[in-house]
């Protein structure tokens, strides 16, 4: 009431003094009111750490992909539907509007109470399959976190302020899973025990960065295609908060943050293939899920963040799949971490190298395993290809598919030589953390039907460009 009345007293200063030049009048705060924070608690039981290492149980009593009756072999494709193209797209408007300042279209826009909850069996498994990676995020920070020491951390230039930054992104995957749970139900996925290719900080970093690629690009690979634009709604909040632990992953990890201008959408089956082999078990009665797991593919000269000259790297991962780099073969003086400006990878707001990682024209080797492999959780899942003949590598990148062909094939090995290409002219399209697959036949798709290409990949990669 005081402050009204001091507010009522100047306009009435005002009113009778018409000709003064100025009032001053200074508004301050009484007082600063306090009341409970409103929470929710989460309903889904988060363990910090899990344990962790190879799955060593009995054989699995169930196997392979969640299945039902398959109607074809493969999607066939179809030309586009005929009202698609029928929009003239001239900036006038050429529907009633049903509300003022509302243009007509639009889904999931005529008033209907939104359902925050999966409409489809395509809902459903695509969902759970991003739970299954807000789980292993969750665990992955927080393992990291309590594996290595301060010092270890201080070592590789990570002081308390980014270790808390990673404790904070450990923290937003309770609430990405708590609300990814809500939309799917009683049986959504739990969280499950893990196996990580990782001996020391830096690969921890890196395998952070690699595994966050994924699990961002996997989601954007199916975020249109949902039945429930609402479910849509509550995933797209999320995984834009993945964008960004990605980013600063690549930040930690030394490399420039946003080498692209458009971020990558996969298959589900290509980011379950990147995830299952790093799930070491999980609980008797967990939800399995349908997608594909591909055999892996290793990239024999997989570009090493942590070298001074980066491309110039021999079997230099810690193992297939996601071919996150190993510190085993580094010298003092092939080590980036100190290194002069163009050369150092110390994490940073931004580094450019003198040296790139990787460069159109690079010979690429490559080696994968053959399909039949047990893999994933309690290794109750199996892997498998399609595929014909492999002839192609296909470089997964940006809104691109750009395919080389493979030479020298033999025994499950070959090389390659990476493209030259561009999304748009000064936007070389392999560039940053991509994807990276063999294939039976060079397959024209699109980001939107990139799916299509699934029946003919025999096997699948992380590839670090740059």
């Amino acid at each position: 009431m005081m402050c009204f009345t001091a507010l009522v007293s100047a306009s009435v200063l005002v009113f009778i003094m018409p000709h003064s030049l100025a009032v001053p009048f200074v508004s301050e705060a009484a007082t600063t009111v306090h009341s409970d924070a409103a929470t929710m608690v989460s309903a889904v039981h988060v363990t910090n750490v899990t344990s962790h290492g190879s799955y060593t149980g009995p054989p699995p009593t169930t196997t392979g992909a969640l299945s039902t009756r398959v109607e074809a072999a493969s999607i066939p494709a179809r030309p586009p539907e005929p009202y698609k193209l029928q929009y003239p797209a001239d900036g006038n408007l050429h529907q009633p509007q049903p509300a003022p300042y509302t243009p007509g279209g639009g889904l999931g826009t005529n008033g209907s109470e939104p359902v925050y909850r999966v409409v489809s069996d395509f809902d459903y498994e695509s969902i759970a399959l991003a739970l299954y990676q807000e789980w292993i995020e969750l665990d992955l920070f927080h393992w990291g976190l309590a594996r290595f020491s301060s010092e270890e951390f201080e070592a590789t230039g990570l002081n308390a302020e980014d270790r808390f930054l990673i404790q904070f992104m450990a923290d937003q995957e309770v609430g990405h899973a708590t609300a990814l749970t809500n939309l799917l139900g009683d049986r959504a996925p739990v969280q499950c025990t893990y196996d990580y290719p990782v001996r020391n900080v830096r690969e921890f970093i890196d395998f952070n960065q690699k595994l966050t690629r994924w699990g961002e690009s996997g989601v954007y690979g199916f975020l249109n295609h949902l039945d429930s634009r609402e479910s849509a709604q509550i995933l797209l909040q999320s995984i834009t908060t993945e964008a960004r632990q990605q980013m600063i992953f690549r930040q930690f990890d030394g490399l420039f943050p946003m080498p692209v201008w458009f971020e990558i959408g996969i298959p589900q089956s290509w980011a379950w293939t990147l995830l299952a082999p790093y799930i070491s078990s999980c609980p008797y009665n967990q939800t399995r899920l349908i997608w594909q797991n591909y055999p892996s593919l290793y990239v024999l000269n997989q570009p090493n963040p942590a070298r001074v000259n980066g491309s110039n790297a021999w079997n230099e991962t810690t193992g297939g799949y996601a071919n996150t780099l190993s510190t085993s073969n580094l010298t003092n003086s092939s080590n980036c971490l100190h290194g002069a400006v163009g050369e150092n990878c110390s994490p940073a707001v931004t580094h450019n190298r003198t040296n790139p990682l990787s460069y159109p024209g690079r010979q690429v080797f490559l080696r994968w395993d053959t399909p039949g492999q047990p893999i994933g959780p309690n290794n109750s899942y199996i892997t498998s290809s399609s595929a014909g003949y492999p002839k192609f590598a296909a470089w997964v990148s940006q809104l691109n598919v750009t395919y080389t062909p493979l030479q020298n094939i033999r025994n499950n090995t070959a090389y390659t030589i990476q493209p030259n290409s561009s999304t748009y002219e000064g936007d070389p399209a392999v560039n940053g953390t991509i994807f990276l697959a063999i294939t039976d036949t060079n397959l024209y798709v699109t980001p939107f039907n990139l799916t299509q290409i699934n029946p003919h990949v025999n096997a699948l990669a992380i590839y670090q460009a740059g």
